[in-house]
């Protein structure tokens, strides 16, 4: 028996995939860099959960636009 190395588990253990939230509102999802995209497997689909720094800032700033498009259209209609 080899005391020196492990044997192979043949799992597959998954710690990351795409965000969702990103890839349905993101224009430009599919040109980020592919760890930009992954979030942690068993959390949610929210900023915090991205893998880099840059993805997590990419993610605030779909979440921003988002509300600033909602916000947008309630102000337009006040004003008129």
């Amino acid at each position: 028996m080899d005391l020196f190395h492990r044997h192979p588990e043949h799992s597959d253990t998954r710690n990351g995939r795409e965000c969702r939230f990103c890839s349905t509102l993101d224009p430009q999802f599919a040109s980020r860099r592919p760890m930009d995209r992954m979030v942690v497997y068993k959390l949610d689909d929210t900023a915090s959960a991205h893998l880099t720094e840059d993805g997590y800032v990419k993610h605030r700033i779909v979440e921003l636009m988002r509300r600033q498009a909602a916000i947008a259209p309630a102000v337009l209609q006040r004003t008129a």
